[in-house]
């Protein structure tokens, strides 16, 4: 059957139509998907396309922030930042060589012409091409690189007068760090170092290169703290970057105005050290060294000591006053983050803190220097206080048992026996556990301590000993968070190795086999102060920001407690207020005490070092202090003096019972005052 053509003319005409709609409807579609696309990218995505491609064409420096200051207790500053002008160059996508040459000389032409006249600033061709850093030593292509810091106000006239004239060139205001010419506990409050140098040294910086915040990117010349509390509270003190945007085309060049965003000042601290009382243990520990040195007197001479230290701290709060690493320096010689060769030669030895790590006197080879002791010494005679505590609470006797010093003990193997005597070769008779303290009694702490712990648990008795020893913080951290702090050495369980756990514990007994630093010294010392508180030790009492607001503020914090009987430490502080000392005739305040003459070997001979720890007043004491005097022969005479007048500065200050004594002088002065005028009148 044929179809019919008619019909089939009829269904193509239908067939067509239909597909034409289709396709309409289809053009239809993707013309509306196109126009409702149009509209996002205008309205939604506009402004965001419109940022990033304004981002392509801008150019952004970091300005460095204004690092935070460091005052005293009383608000006196310490360290502090001045803001200066510094020059930089920036290497263009176009410089050429030859370039540097031409702009290195026109700018020594201008420094000279209208710079600082000092001979010691000026700056040679050689010496700016130097700090461009042409082949990227210490820093990438887009980095700014600092010319010269410190422009005269003449030099920033001429350079914004003349800005079209030197490529590449950008005036930057920046901060400077000063420290106090008094130099304040300079080992405690650190110093600081380029970013570029230390990034790579320190875990710390080596995650701050991997910060996405433009405001908290570190600079490669910007200075951060690298010791002390400078490097502590670095995230604190450091603040926020400033931004400097400007407009640039194709050329790199700028095309618009330049919008800054500025830098955020770092927060202030507030520390717990007093000016005064720090300055006063400084000064002590100075003078001290040279009279022990030059003395006549027997006792107190001391021909080998040449550095000091001392550490002053509140009982009950954990508060350092005073932390003296003596001989110190002047760190303003980091100027600007860098040292020079000649003065990391003269001061190396002194810019570590000895209060919390090893430090060594300056001699000229290490030969000699070997031959005397570090900062780290045995806690010698101080130790028995804490002897006698441990005895007491193992039971080892009681606080009415007694001893027989005849001068001498002996401990060992029979044809073997080692003795242990007092210091020339006293007998001290019948003791107590309060006048063995009193009298510095060896033989009484080796026998009734070392040897019977030896006898009660054996082999096993140094690590009971070791345990004692890190409740009352000597073997372990302070707490302190300091950069650097040393646990000290412990030599008693090698003794035990080597030797026999009973010789261990015997010489531990007196305070030999261990070595410790003088802020656990004065840690252990509160601890004898306030029957058993470790307290944290303390260095800052508030924190400020710029506009002086507290923003955080400190609680005493106590480590760890040790509770024994109130008849122990009775006991130790009837010994230790019947100790024998120099330089405290005429004291106005009760105190305790405890000297050591600590015994160290070093190369070809033994050292006597001064250590003394003291506390004060007796009854609610306020105030510990440790002072450690290497190859200062006995503690009695060459460490105590010290501490005498650092009690004596603190009450003046502050008061050790509770009223400071310039106060008493203030109302003393204005009664006088008062008095004469009224005589006076007509």
């Amino acid at each position: 059957m044929h179809d019919d053509p008619q019909k089939r003319e009829i269904t193509n005409r239908r067939h067509f139509s239909f597909r034409l709609n289709l396709f309409f409807f289809i053009v239809f579609g993707l013309f509306s998907v196109l126009i409702i696309q149009l509209a996002i990218l205008q309205f939604v995505e506009g402004p965001k396309l419109s940022a990033q491609g304004s981002q392509k064409s801008t150019r952004s420096v970091k300005i460095a922030p204004i690092r935070g200051n460091i005052y005293d207790s009383s608000g006196t500053p310490i360290a502090y930042s001045t803001s200066t002008q510094s020059l930089y160059f920036t290497i263009s996508p176009d410089f050429k060589d030859g370039d540097a040459e031409a702009i290195a000389a026109k700018l020594e032409a201008v420094f000279n012409e209208v710079g600082d006249k000092d001979p010691e600033k000026a700056m040679t061709t050689e010496d700016i091409i130097r700090q461009m850093d042409l082949d990227f030593r210490r820093n990438t292509i887009s980095t700014p690189r600092r010319i010269k810091t410190g422009l005269t106000n003449k030099e920033i006239a001429y350079f914004m007068e003349h800005r079209d004239e030197f490529k590449g060139i950008d005036i930057v205001e920046e901060s400077v760090r000063n420290y106090s010419k008094d130099t304040v506990a300079v080992q405690l409050v650190g110093y600081l170092k380029k970013f570029r140098g230390v990034r790579d040294s320190l875990d710390f910086y080596k995650a701050k290169g991997n910060e996405e915040d433009p405001q908290l990117q570190y600079l490669d010349d910007e200075d951060v703290g690298f010791d002390g509390l400078e490097y502590m509270y670095q995230d604190i003190l450091r603040g926020k970057n400033g931004l400097k945007t400007y407009p640039v085309n194709n050329a790199e060049r700028i095309i618009g105005p330049v919008q800054i965003t500025n830098p955020k000042k770092g927060d202030d601290l507030y520390l717990t050290i007093n000016r005064n009382v720090q300055l006063t243990t400084e000064q002590a520990i100075v003078d001290q060294i040279q009279k022990i040195r030059t003395s006549s007197n027997k006792s107190e001479r001391a021909e080998y000591a040449k550095i000091g230290f001392a550490v002053a701290m509140e009982v009950n709060t954990g508060k350092v006053v005073a932390m003296a690493s003596m001989p110190d320096y002047d760190p303003n010689i980091w100027f600007g983050g860098r040292i020079s060769n000649e003065d990391y030669k003269n001061f190396e030895s002194v810019l570590n803190n000895g209060t919390i790590r090893e430090v060594f006197p300056h001699y000229e080879t290490e030969k000699e220097r070997n031959q005397h002791p570090s900062s780290l010494v045995p806690p010698g005679s101080t130790m028995k206080p804490l002897s006698i505590l441990i005895g007491l609470n193992e039971k080892l006797f009681t606080t009415s048992s007694t001893y027989f010093d005849n001068g001498a003990f002996f401990f060992g193997s029979t044809g073997h026996e080692v003795r242990i005597g007092n210091a020339s070769n006293h007998a001290y008779g019948l003791l107590d556990p309060a006048s063995a303290i009193a009298h510095s009694s060896n033989p009484f702490m080796a026998k009734m301590v070392g040897n019977n712990m030896y006898e009660k648990y054996g082999k096993k008795g140094v690590d009971v000993w070791d345990n004692y020893m890190k409740q009352f913080g000597l073997g372990v951290l302070t707490g302190s968070g300091l950069r650097g702090e040393s646990k000290g050495t412990i030599d008693y369980y090698h003794e035990a190795e080597t030797a026999s756990s009973q010789s261990a514990l015997v010489r531990a007994s007196f305070g030999q086999q261990a070595r410790y630093t003088p802020l656990q010294l004065v840690q252990y010392a509160s601890m004898l102060a306030n029957q058993g508180k470790r307290m944290k030790p303390q260095f800052v009492n508030q924190i400020k920001d710029a506009e002086g607001n507290v923003v955080q503020t400190f609680k005493p914090e106590v480590l760890n407690t040790v509770d024994l009987p109130d008849s122990y430490w009775n006991e130790i502080e009837e010994g230790m207020s019947k100790v024998n000392v120099q330089g405290f005739d005429g004291v106005t305040y009760t105190y305790e005490r405890k000297t050591g003459t600590a015994q160290s070997d070093v190369a070809g001979r033994r050292a006597d070092n001064a250590v003394f720890i003291a506390y004060a007043p007796r009854e609610n004491p306020k105030l510990a202090v440790a002072v450690v005097i290497p190859d200062g022969e006995f503690g009695g005479w060459g460490a105590a003096p010290i501490a005498r007048k650092i009690f004596d500065a603190y009450d003046y200050e502050v008061g050790l019972n509770g009223t400071p004594g310039k106060q008493k002088d203030q109302a003393n002065n204005s009664a006088n005052a008062g008095t004469t005028g009224t005589a006076n009148q007509p």
